[in-house]
């Protein structure tokens, strides 16, 4: 946590003496190996731990987190993701006659390595920063997109093949992005970061869908593509706006995995991880029906065009500002305790859908208010995951992977859920059905954070 005021003057004249000593050298090299001790530990009992060993940090109160930049690096993935598989792709297969059915198969396999792709991201751990590896995984994820867009059929095998793996590259910005969120010390910076991170992966892709869909008619395939992998690898060079994170390097291979085994153990071999497992895995906040609700609007009355543009570009600045206004929530506010809150919000929203008449007013109104507390809902989620990670040491792309994995296990059910609802019930039932399973699993672990103290508020800024 960064220091204010005077302070920062009697870290600088401790740090010049220590230069002039070398017992003071001595001492601060013991001090920095008892630094390793906390690096498990969660932002706020890592802070506590470093002040009661005489150490404050001094990295983090020299130079600033530039939590900003992280409003700008999702951006390559948001565009392959919500913009091109999740966007236009299914457009473009139409076009060339491919069957929903195959479509459909299609886009399964390709959104696949968000689920998975904790398999391979410990290597964003290795070899070199975190940074360098986004600007790798975004580069690839667009050479081989502009690759397939030169197949004469995106959906022949080789294409399909070719645009798999350029999700499996995507999503190694995204482990990129978790382990430098995890090495940020300061919860306010980590709090605003998860905002900017949310909303620029919502903002980013929204936009993307509407520049390619606007190039459609006016150039081939193949340039589409190039414009594409442009949108695609071009804004992972702002990575080199993140400040520099160093990377950590022991003598043996015995070292680094027993390091990492420490790590690991810390973050999930405790009773501390069950209640933060269960945030991941119950049906809060899940935005299982964004999905969905294009589909219920006739039942409200409301035509495909206004269909098309409230879950279009304007349901993802709904999202985008949500996440965005969910960094005005303060620092002191622990990050589960407001998750869950705005989660029971959220759920309420969808009481006016689910109790309000089939028309369109209700459609507007409904929609509006759950998609603008989900975008702050999935920007309080983010942070709890780094609640849960605590400081990304030299696993934090690892783990930080395997937690937020664990976060898209109730958005496979709960679409299942929400789509049982509607059967069972009609469109209102949809609605009621994540409303219901939302709340009662917010409630029942607010009530339990609730009652557990923070250990630490030390240094919260």
């Amino acid at each position: 946590m960064e220091t204010r005021g005077a302070s920062h003057d009697g870290l600088q004249a401790v740090g010049e003496e220590a230069i002039g000593s070398k017992r003071s050298q001595l001492r601060a090299g013991r001090q920095l190996q008892g630094r390793d001790t906390v690096w498990g530990m969660n932002e706020i009992e890592a802070v506590g731990a470093e002040i009661s060993m005489g150490v404050a940090p001094m990295a983090a109160a020299r130079t600033s987190e530039r939590a900003w930049v992280f409003g700008l690096l999702p951006a390559p993935i948001a565009v392959l993701s919500n913009g091109i598989i999740q966007g236009v792709l299914s457009f473009l297969m139409r076009r060339q006659g491919v069957s929903v059915e195959r479509i459909a198969a299609i886009m399964s396999l390709l959104i696949l390595p968000q689920t998975i792709y904790f398999l391979w991201s410990p290597i964003t751990d290795f070899l070199m920063r975190r940074r360098s590896w986004l600007i790798v995984g975004a580069t690839g994820a667009g050479l081989l997109m502009a690759l397939a867009f030169h197949a004469k059929s995106l959906a022949s095998p080789a294409a399909v093949a070719v645009m798999f793996l350029s999700a499996c590259c995507g999503q190694l910005v995204v482990s990129s992005c978790g382990g430098m969120l995890g090495a940020l010390r300061r919860e306010r910076s980590r709090r605003v970061a998860s905002g900017f991170y949310q909303g620029a992966s919502l903002g980013f892709g929204g936009l993307a869908v509407f520049v390619l869909a606007m190039l459609v008619t006016k150039m081939g395939q193949g340039w589409l593509g190039w414009v594409a992998a442009a949108l695609i690898a071009l804004p992972s060079l702002a990575a080199l706006a993140a400040p520099k994170q160093a990377v950590i390097v022991d003598d043996e291979l015995s070292k680094t995995m027993h390091r990492i085994w420490g790590e690991f153990k810390t973050t999930f071999l405790c009773w501390r991880a069950v209640p933060y497992t269960l945030t991941m895995v119950f049906p809060i906040a899940s935005g299982s029906a964004i999905g969905l609700l294009p589909g219920v609007a006739q039942d409200y009355g409301v035509n495909g065009h206004q269909m098309a543009w409230m879950n279009g570009l304007a349901g993802a600045l709904l999202m985008a500002a949500g996440s965005l206004v969910a960094t005005l929530i303060p620092a002191r506010i622990r990050a589960s305790v407001g998750y869950l809150t705005v989660a029971l919000v959220n759920a309420a929203t969808l009481v006016v859908l689910w109790l309000g008449p089939l028309r369109p007013s209700t459609y507007y109104v409904g929609v509006t208010l759950y998609l603008f507390t989900i975008g702050a809902a999935y920007a309080m989620f983010t942070a709890v995951v780094l609640e849960f990670l605590g400081q990304s040491g030299k696993s934090g792309s690892g783990r930080y992977s395997i937690i937020n994995s664990l976060g898209n296990v109730p958005v496979a059910y709960m679409t299942a859920m929400d789509g049982w609802g509607d059967k069972s019930w009609g469109a209102r039932g949809l609605a009621g059905t994540e409303a219901v399973m939302g709340a009662v699993a917010s409630v029942v672990l607010l009530a339990y954070f609730l009652s557990k103290r923070r250990r630490n508020t030390t240094g919260i800024a």
